[in-house]
């Protein structure tokens, strides 16, 4: 796999995305416009090994539903992500065994290490 889901509206990932040099075969995937799928999903988490390191509790919905109160199991992340596009962490680089989630100084600095 091969891509990087990202929200075309968010100017850090504009600025993220703008500030690598990404191979010609990846796939930029807008989140807004199409929602990542349960497969590729499935993938990241199988290759992450935790679906809440791909969970965003910064989402303004993960507030507003009272989330932060609630005891929320794997499948419960998992369902919310594939709901609501707002609660996948992004950028989100899939460049095949290599995974980055969110744009903490950490992430961006393995981000630009990768694609050089």
């Amino acid at each position: 796999m091969k891509r990087v889901f990202y929200l075309s509206t968010c100017s850090t990932c504009q600025r993220i995305i703008k500030g690598l040099s990404l191979p010609s075969d990846i796939v930029l995937i807008d989140i807004k416009k199409t929602p990542i799928t349960e497969v590729e999903l499935d993938f990241i988490v199988k290759k992450t090994g935790s679906i809440s390191a791909l969970f965003s509790k910064n989402s303004m919905k993960y507030k507003s539903m009272g989330l932060a109160l609630k005891q929320l199991s794997d499948q419960d992340l998992k369902e919310l992500i594939l709901e609501e596009y707002t609660f996948l962490k992004r950028p989100l680089f899939v460049y095949e065994d290599f995974i980055s989630v969110g744009n903490s100084k950490e992430e961006q600095s393995r981000q630009l290490s990768f694609f050089k």
